[in-house]
């Protein structure tokens, strides 16, 4: 069995491999397009926070993903 991340990994590398890194993107991006402006969202927050603490987010961030990459250990049955 595998776990949810070797089957993650081993998906987008059939992706890549069959489509091509930008095809894979374009693949990837379809089912999640987004539905707000961008760049008009990050002119205001980034216009709203300090450099630190936008570091600071970015550290919160990164350790609540570490944390979280336990979640797709399990096997999938």
């Amino acid at each position: 069995m595998k776990t949810q991340n070797e089957v993650l990994d081993q998906g987008y590398r059939a992706l890549i491999h069959s489509l091509g890194a930008i095809d894979a993107i374009r693949f990837i991006q379809h089912f999640s397009p987004g539905y707000q402006n961008y760049t008009k969202d990050r002119d205001e927050w980034l216009d709203q926070l300090s450099m630190n603490d936008f570091l600071a987010e970015m550290r919160n961030h990164k350790e609540a993903d570490e944390q979280n990459k336990t979640n797709f250990d399990e096997v999938i049955q």
